[in-house]
């Protein structure tokens, strides 16, 4: 058998693999025969593949289904809670790392502060000790272990793995694939934060179920992972997806980025801050103050304006619809130009929840063009504080189940 012949069928088995994978993933328990008849492969394919499969574990046999005449046919499952994908989701202020099995289930997690003006040094330094307290804790598992996801603020080479430019922490350049499969030895998935999250929100979120999806990340800045077909799409240079930087008004605040009036500068969590310590400096009526540790206006957050607001406080309540109209206006932009299914909204501001959610829908409905396009579902992410680890989790298991 020539080369390229021999390339080919190992190429082919590769892909049969993945299909019968994710195949058992989506609808398992399934049996042998339903996913030769649904997958078009033959049953000896299917037979060899699940051996090997079972061989290797990823695969079980479960219960025994109905049978249709003959024999009950042995079914199979994923062994999901025999395996397992650590998360990292870095930056711009935290450190967030999970261990979690093939489900989604996050079995430990821990979170750190990463320092004002961090060096690259530093930081890879507190990411290494973030997976080695995960293996070092797991020592009888090791070999359980399939991979590293990490979900990286800023832009992100993809291919080569390579943080290019974190704006937050002003660092550039970063080879993390490469440090970190020589340090441990496993596959390293790095992609920027945002489509983290929008990927982990199409498997294991608000966006499951839906092949067009965007997520939309409102923290300390604004990005979205946009998922079209049920695959990240990244754009020609890898920034596809910079909505924080589309302007919304030409006379607003300067950005980061040198332009006035970005989303990010208007609907962002330190744009909350700053309109809540404006209206305070000029003398407005407000408990905000109750809510801050040490009444340090300093320390003062997007939770403790959230926290207010749920306490009935006026001035609050308004800081969040207003960020709630900003978001509706760059989400209608979005809505006009992709078309999506569905947009989810995560990060921290979205903790904010009907506050922020309500004014979004509002303006959404005011501003669209057509009946469709003002029905387009919003939802919140559920997923929590580690949404964008375990976005970095479904970056590994992309790459197990699906080619």
């Amino acid at each position: 058998m020539n080369t390229q012949i021999r390339g080919s069928f190992q190429w082919m088995k590769s892909l049969n693999k993945s299909i019968i994978l994710n195949k058992v993933r989506l609808e398992g328990p399934i049996s042998r025969a339903k996913i030769a008849k649904q997958t078009q492969l033959t049953p000896p394919t299917v037979s060899n593949i699940v051996k090997e499969l079972l061989e290797s574990q990823l695969v079980i046999e479960s219960t025994q289904g109905e049978s249709s005449g003959g024999r009950k046919p042995t079914m199979l499952e994923i062994n999901a809670q025999n395996f397992y994908v650590i998360g990292l989701d870095v930056g711009p202020k935290f450190l967030r790392s999970i261990l979690s099995d093939l489900n989604g289930t996050i079995l430990s997690s821990d979170i750190v502060k990463i320092p004002e003006q961090v060096t690259i040094t530093k930081l890879v330094e507190m990411m290494k000790e973030a997976v080695h307290s995960i293996t070092e804790s797991n020592q009888d598992s090791k070999e359980k272990f399939i991979g590293i996801g990490i979900g990286m603020h800023g832009v992100v080479d993809v291919d080569k793995g390579i943080s290019l430019y974190a704006p937050s922490l002003q660092l550039r350049n970063i080879s993390l694939k490469e440090i970190f499969e020589e340090e441990f030895n496993l596959l390293v998935k790095v992609e920027n934060d945002a489509r983290a999250l929008a990927l982990g929100e199409s498997w294991f979120g608000n966006g499951n179920g839906t092949q067009n999806v965007i997520t939309v990340n409102v923290g300390r800045g604004i990005g979205a992972g946009i998922v079209i077909d049920g695959k990240l799409f990244r754009g020609k240079n890898q920034i596809a997806g910079e909505v924080g930087h589309m302007t919304v008004d030409i006379a607003g605040p300067q950005c980061d980025c040198g332009n006035h009036g970005c989303l990010q500068t208007l609907a962002a969590g330190p744009a909350l801050v700053k309109r809540a310590l404006r209206g305070m400096s000029m003398g407005t009526s407000t408990t905000i103050p109750d809510f801050i540790e040490n009444i340090d206006l300093e320390e003062l957050s997007g939770n403790d304006i959230f926290q207010a607001a749920k306490a009935g406080d006026i001035f609050s309540k308004d800081i969040l619809y207003e960020t709630g109209v900003y978001l509706g206006i760059g989400l209608t932009n979005i809505i006009h130009t992709l078309n999506p299914d569905r947009i989810v909204v995560g990060g921290g501001v979205s903790n904010a929840g009907d506050f922020i959610l309500n004014p979004i829908k509002e303006t959404i409905q005011k501003r669209s063009l057509t009946k469709e396009a003002k029905e387009t579902e919003i939802a919140l992410s559920m997923l929590g504080d580690y949404g964008t680890a375990l976005g970095a989790v479904s970056l590994v298991l992309v790459e197990l189940f699906t080619k």
